[in-house]
């Protein structure tokens, strides 16, 4: 297994996720287990370290038995706020980056956002499904807090303005943009579940 120089993961738990009644979308139950199971069990074949990002429910996401971080702010800032949060508290050169919401995304996938990074010699690889970039599946450069830090000290928020001060390339999955499918309503969690 290719591990490059060390590679942190984290697991983006932290959003209010309006859209599903405010229920912690990560705890949600999808065909039995909690959400983020999914993304537990991809990340871990792929990182030396994972940790989980999450703003509520801090005790309930700890039983998972990996470290829990939140955000440095308790307003909610976004993804790129998570990213910061992991940015400061991982240990390895490289961080992989994956939502709790996503429970289709697999360990071969996650490997190749994370060798086309290395083979492109890119600061940030960001998944692309063929039609648009998903901008919470990346892998990046932990030397970029610095740079992030002063980003979101500005006000700013938006991930691709950020993207564009680096350099970063897109990792082309258009053959299998399943793997992006999120979940992100009630209606969506009852539509994927009576999936087989």
């Amino acid at each position: 297994m290719n591990k490059q120089t060390g590679v942190s993961g984290v697991i983006l738990a932290g959003g209010l996720a309006r859209r599903m009644n405010k229920q912690d979308k990560g705890l949600v139950a999808f065909k039995g287990h909690a959400m983020i199971t999914y993304a537990i069990q991809a990340m871990v074949q792929v990182v030396d370290e994972l940790i989980i990002n999450a703003n509520r429910n801090i005790e309930q996401y700890q039983q998972f038995n990996y470290p829990v971080i939140s955000d440095a702010s308790d307003d909610f800032l976004g993804p790129l706020a998570g990213v910061y949060a992991a940015l400061l508290a991982c240990h390895k050169d490289i961080l992989l980056v994956t939502p709790c919401d996503s429970p289709f995304m697999t360990a071969t996938a996650l490997r190749f956002l994370l060798d086309e990074r290395q083979r492109c010699a890119a600061d940030i690889a960001v998944a692309f499904d063929g039609e648009r970039i998903h901008p919470v599946f990346m892998a990046l450069n932990s030397t970029l807090k610095h740079s992030l830090q002063d980003y979101l000290a500005q006000g700013e928020r938006k991930i691709d303005r950020w993207f564009d001060q680096h350099h970063w390339v897109k990792v082309d999955f258009s053959a299998n943009p399943e793997l992006f499918s999120n979940i992100n309503t009630l209606q969506q969690l009852a539509d994927f579940s009576a999936r087989e």
